[in-house]
């Protein structure tokens, strides 16, 4: 089982310390996906003139810019880096850099045009564009803080996470979520990226995760552990189902699901979907006559 944890206590437009060098200000956009809200952390100290960093600025609002521009008020904004192009984590990153002057820090969006799916309240922001494209392995300063990117490709191709040396935490988007799994939903998804992420996170045992949606995760081995088995269970009950003699996605996801509320299974398909792309891929399925959400899965 994986220990999930509980919502964090906050209010929302609220700035809390939540640890010596992280603040954090959650938007008011819950959702399905998105839990109480979009967390957004500002890496540094709040004395006056000190330079920070800003993770995950969060969806266009209005309420939310401004939280966040009195959050930094008399500090200067050095950096602010983005996970990945969601709608839900990336649309106010240009805004509030330009009001606070500091330059944007991601990985390149997708090269090509991507819907989430209806199944999900999150799509790409298609205007966004970083200041600087981040490869990996970028380190950034600034007062008493250093923070690196660390690729983790799965949920978004795009997907970046970022370590902050001094905590040995990571800042880890929807990599890892708390409350939750996490959805990888092709064509951006890919099952395969994800889980060879989650080894890379795991080998470099952090002592605390810092999800964008959600409260920190501060038993990580345990934690990761468990999300990982998990993982490989569910593939493991796909491949035991397409061997069964259940073809399509749209019957394989109410046995598979059948404990989750219904309303989530079109998100849930497109996991499954995921899991069938990773086995094909591996050569233990095939799929007629391509491998998309309609096809028949066979095993090989």
């Amino acid at each position: 089982m994986i220990p999930f944890v509980p919502a964090p206590d906050f209010t929302y437009g609220e700035c809390d310390r939540v640890s010596p060098l992280v603040r954090r200000v959650i938007a008011n956009n819950p959702g399905p996906f998105t839990f109480t809200g979009t967390g957004t952390y500002i890496i540094g100290h709040d004395t006056p003139g000190a330079r920070v960093a800003v993770i995950d600025p969060g969806p266009l609002d209005d309420a939310h810019l401004e939280s966040l521009l009195a959050a930094v008020q008399g500090q200067t904004v050095s950096h602010v880096l983005v996970t990945h192009t969601h709608r839900d984590h990336a649309p106010l990153a240009r805004p509030f850099a330009a009001a606070v002057g500091a330059v944007v820090l991601a990985a390149h969006p997708p090269l090509r045009t991507i819907h989430a799916s209806t199944a999900l309240d999150e799509d790409e922001d298609q205007e966004f564009q970083p200041d600087i494209v981040l490869e990996g392995g970028e380190v950034l300063k600034g007062d008493g803080w250093t923070i690196q990117a660390l690729p983790t490709p799965g949920h978004a191709s795009n997907h970046m996470a970022f370590s902050l040396f001094e905590e040995n935490a990571l800042f880890c988007g929807d990599h890892v979520m708390g409350w939750s799994t996490t959805v990888i939903a092709p064509p951006d998804g890919n099952m395969a990226d994800y889980m060879a992420s989650l080894d890379a996170v795991i080998a470099r045992d952090f002592s605390t995760l810092w999800p964008t949606h959600g409260a920190p995760i501060t038993r990580p081995a345990d934690f990761l552990a468990a999300y990982r088995a998990h993982r490989l269970h569910r593939e493991a009950q796909v491949m035991a189902q397409v061997t069964a003699g259940q073809m399509r996605i749209k019957d394989i996801v109410p046995i598979l699901y059948a404990a989750v509320d219904p309303r989530l299974w079109p998100a849930a398909g497109l996991s499954v979907w995921a899991h069938l792309i990773a086995l094909e891929q591996a050569g233990q399925v095939r799929a007629h006559p391509s491998p998309d959400m309609n096809a028949d899965w066979f095993p090989t």
